[in-house]
């Protein structure tokens, strides 16, 4: 059944890390999850570097637009799975949802806070990328074997 559990995937601004993260879940898992993402202070737009970023390896992003978690929170809707994917002291600030079947966190750093040349901090970004891709890959694959909880 495709899309079986719902995901909300939450960072601080849901203009890079979640953004990726909700791509990468519809990319490589659609038979299972359903990924949308949203953010604690969301950004007026996607960070241009993440959409550069998913671009290189085929996703494309940039029609994405940030979204607050307060009003996905508000909408009632309800998910299988809440992810953040900022570090812990934002990830608290993450309302609790009801009907939450697992709250689960992956720290990823953030984008925005990279420094150096724009190459640098673009190759800072594809680390990103890739260590999202990697976590999600392997969440899916414990999921089909029956290892992880879904």
């Amino acid at each position: 059944m495709p899309g079986s559990y719902k995901v909300l995937f939450v960072c601080g601004h849901n203009s890079a890390r979640s953004q990726m993260a909700q791509a990468w879940l519809n990319h490589v898992c659609p038979s299972l999850f359903e990924a949308q993402s949203a953010g604690i202070c969301p950004s007026d737009a996607v960070n241009p570097l993440a959409v550069e970023a998913m671009r290189e390896v085929g996703i494309d992003i940039s029609a994405s637009r940030p979204r607050s978690v307060y009003d996905v929170y508000k909408s009632g809707e309800v998910y299988s799975h809440i992810i953040t994917v900022c570090d812990r002291a934002a990830a608290e600030k993450c309302p609790v949802f009801l009907g939450l079947v697992r709250q689960i966190h992956w720290s990823f750093p953030d984008p925005a806070a990279l420094t150096g040349t724009r190459e640098e901090v673009m190759e800072g970004v594809r680390a990103i990328r890739d260590a999202i891709r990697d976590r999600i890959v392997s969440w899916c694959e414990e999921i089909r074997r029956g290892g992880a909880e879904a």
